[in-house]
């Protein structure tokens, strides 16, 4: 039987169970917080009566999908975006969730000078060793790649690092996900990329596809055999979740069930703003209902009242997750 490497080592694929596609329990600028720890400390401290707590609120996440029935997540914190395995395992270890991470680079731009002087295939090697040997001086093996486009587009800098994921996609069979920008039709350009570096198109998922209710942009991404992440539910700034449940209901009746997934990219800590403007994005209804058990809560319930099955439910929570993950269904 295939394996899933997590953040305490490999499972057999059976063991993943109901698998959340697209969350993170951390999300923060890893630069600050290497120069200014104090802003973001993992856990409290306890002589501190108001300190920053990353831990506590990655803890509460756990739980609260544990009580849903979910055995894994999916980490797709990549640099940039403060991945931190050692946090993840800890996670992992004080709530018995399975935790699967990856490997790659979150830029809609900038890359460092490090990475400016040197091609893909260096880069990729960084890749193919957090996949092989570990990430981050440990023994944590990435599961799968991440790479990102968004509203600059596949810029210069975006496609070298699209490449180098391409290319330790295909020297070791690790599966890659794709953050787009479907405003943009960044998905169509991404998948050319993957195409022209000879990756299995079956191994790539295409991330917040869901921001869009273009049914053709859509198919023409599902028509290359990739799968696709309704995975934003809540965050209606990018699509109203009037919109998303009649796309998604569509798509499950015209037979796409085996390449879709169903998340939320909930951010259980998110330093990109200020503690006040997080609260004026969630008055203004920009993130209504966000939480990492939103698809529970109201999603769940309402494709089931428009007629998705408990099968089809299964296939996007349990079987897709081991198919993308292991090539195997």
């Amino acid at each position: 039987m295939a394996t899933v490497e997590t953040v305490n080592g490999p499972i057999d694929a059976d063991e993943l169970g109901t698998t959340l596609i697209h969350e993170h329990f951390v999300t923060r600028d890893e630069a600050v917080f290497i120069q200014w720890p104090h802003v973001a400390p993992v856990a409290p401290d306890p002589e501190d009566p108001e300190p920053p707590d990353f831990l506590t609120p990655a803890l509460g996440c756990a739980r609260a999908v544990m009580e849903h029935g979910v055995k894994t997540v999916c980490e797709p914190t990549a640099m940039f975006i403060g991945r931190d395995v050692g946090f993840s395992k800890r996670v992992a270890d004080e709530t018995g969730l399975q935790i699967v991470v990856c490997t790659g680079i979150y830029t809609y731009d900038h890359l460092p000078p490090f990475f400016n002087a040197r091609d893909p295939d260096m880069i990729a090697e960084l890749f193919v060793h957090d996949i092989t040997k570990g990430i981050q001086g440990t023994e944590i093996k990435a599961a799968f790649l991440k790479c990102a486009a968004d509203e600059p587009g596949v810029t210069e800098n975006v496609e070298k690092v699209h490449r180098a994921v391409a290319r330790a996609s295909v020297q070791t069979g690790t599966p890659i996900m794709a953050h787009s920008r479907p405003a943009s039709q960044t998905g169509i350009r991404q998948v050319e990329i993957f195409e022209e570096e000879g990756v299995d198109l079956s191994k790539v998922q295409i991330a917040h596809t869901g921001d869009t209710d273009d049914l053709d942009y859509i198919e023409r991404l599902l028509d290359k055999g990739v799968y696709i992440g309704l995975d934003r539910f809540g965050l209606d700034l990018f699509l109203p979740m009037e919109k998303r449940l009649p796309t998604a209901t569509t798509l499950l009746e015209r037979g796409h069930v085996e390449r879709v997934f169903l998340s939320q990219d909930y951010c259980a800590t998110l330093d990109w703003f200020p503690a006040e403007v997080g609260r004026q994005m969630l008055e203004a209804g920009l993130a209504r209902g966000w939480s990492m058990t939103l698809i529970f809560d109201e999603v769940i319930p309402k494709l089931r009242e428009a007629g998705m099955t408990d099968d089809q439910l299964e296939t996007m929570l349990v079987a897709n997750p081991v198919a993308w993950l292991t090539g195997e269904r």
